[in-house]
């Protein structure tokens, strides 16, 4: 029988993570790695992303837990960074470090991609989550020009905004209110901001392959 038991956290109960076949199967008389999870903490389990790396350190994609897993114990990846609890997962004869960013083992060379979609987090991160009209912290967007006056939902025209200058614009212009935009809002650049329009909640561990703008 597998030792189910973490190793920083001994309380935790054991329950199989890899409830489907392994994509890379496991030696002869290798059973899969079990991963522990808090009681009623399920959710957050199936729904834990990891940065993948490219080998030159390009963050490509976040990835299911489990499947970054896999791609480590069929060396296909590398662990850059570990669980911060320190978790790891065991099997009979195996013990795998539970990751938050794994890094390829071969390059993998990317398309050329065009515009960055436009979502809420993107645009959060872009304006720093603070107000582009008061500084306060944001917490809407804005269209600079209301969507009731002909304003489109694009990158030049949306902002982040608090709650409070949101009421207050309505549907006017900034001309009729006296108000000027500190800088133009425009589109991100860079690989790295297609990935960030597809997160909720990074982990802290991945800022620092993100870019400045997302620190």
């Amino acid at each position: 029988m597998p030792d189910r038991q973490p190793t920083r956290q001994p309380a935790l109960k054991a329950t199989s993570l890899a409830s489907r076949a392994p994509l890379c199967p496991p030696p002869r008389g290798q059973g899969p790695p079990q991963a522990d999870r808090p009681p009623g903490h399920a959710p957050s389990w199936r729904k834990r992303r990891v940065l993948l790396l490219n080998t030159t350190f390009e963050p490509l994609t976040a990835l299911p837990l489990r499947r970054a897993i896999v791609m480590v114990v069929c060396g296909k990846a590398e662990v850059v960074h570990g669980d911060s609890a320190g978790m790891v997962l065991h099997s009979a004869n195996t013990a795998v470090e539970i990751p938050s960013v794994i890094r390829l083992s071969t390059f993998v060379r990317v398309p050329h991609r065009g515009r960055v979609p436009l979502t809420r987090a993107a645009l959060m991160l872009r304006d720093n989550h603070r107000c582009v009209y008061c500084g306060a912290r944001a917490e809407t967007i804005d269209h600079v020009l209301p969507r009731s006056r002909g304003g489109p939902h694009t990158w030049e025209n949306c902002v982040a905004c608090c709650t409070k200058c949101n009421h207050r614009k309505a549907d006017k212009t900034l001309s009729e209110l006296g108000w000027r935009l500190p800088v133009a809002p425009q589109a991100p650049r860079g690989r790295h901001w297609r990935l960030l329009a597809g997160l909720t909640d990074a982990d802290p561990l991945w800022l620092p392959y993100l870019g400045e703008s997302a620190a």
